[in-house]
């Protein structure tokens, strides 16, 4: 793993995102949408989503940004890029995909999760997925869990690696997600300390 990726050269904080940062989510949705659609990959609908899926998350409070400061402002304050990463954190599971025998109440779950092409390979999207686990834990639940394309054995690999377990494949036909993976939450096991270690002091939530 990379014990220190937010705590990097450039600057790295962790926020909820606001009304303004809607453009440069945007876009980071698209250009990540953009690459998983030309290799192939059917995660997420070509061109990225619209504005009206994402606005809720920002109202509900539930979609975090992670700015790169060394980016900086434009001169009216507005960010000029997209953020370096982006995801969604919250107890939202999928009828189609989570079962009453799921419990559906005793995760958290992740969506939109994204991480600009230029900071690729540094950890970013790990690192996130610990601070959620997190997260998790402070709310008293158990599983931290998400859903990715069904054709992407690449990304279920990475899942497993980083310790989420394979739950089960929902095959529908008009979605290309329904692989489901969880990652229990442990206070002794090495996720969290390692999480809590890596996020420093300017990295928050609400």
């Amino acid at each position: 793993m990379y014990p220190d990726t937010l705590n990097q050269a450039r600057s790295l904080t962790l926020r909820n995102a606001t009304f303004d940062d809607l453009p440069g989510v945007l876009t980071l949705l698209a250009e990540t949408a953009g690459w998983l659609n030309g290799r192939g990959i059917r995660q997420w609908p070509d061109g990225g989503f619209p504005a009206a899926r994402i606005e809720p998350l920002i109202e509900e409070g539930t979609l975090y940004v992670l700015d790169d400061d060394e980016e900086g402002l434009g001169g009216s304050g507005e960010r000029l890029s997209a953020p370096a990463a982006t995801l969604a954190l919250d107890d939202h599971a999928d009828p189609e995909f989570w079962r009453r025998g799921d419990h559906p109440e005793t995760g958290l779950y992740v969506h939109k999760l994204a991480v600009k092409r230029a900071m690729s390979g540094r950890g970013l999207g790990g690192t996130l997925l610990d601070w959620a686990t997190l997260r998790v834990a402070a709310s008293g639940r158990r599983w931290l869990r998400l859903d990715c394309s069904k054709d992407n054995p690449g990304l279920q690999g990475y899942y497993r690696k980083i310790g989420f377990r394979h739950v089960r494949t929902v095959d529908l036909p008009h979605r290309a997600s329904g692989a489901l993976f969880q990652r229990a939450v442990d206070l002794a096991s090495p996720a969290v300390p390692r999480a809590r270690r890596r996020l420093p002091s300017h990295a928050y939530s609400r």
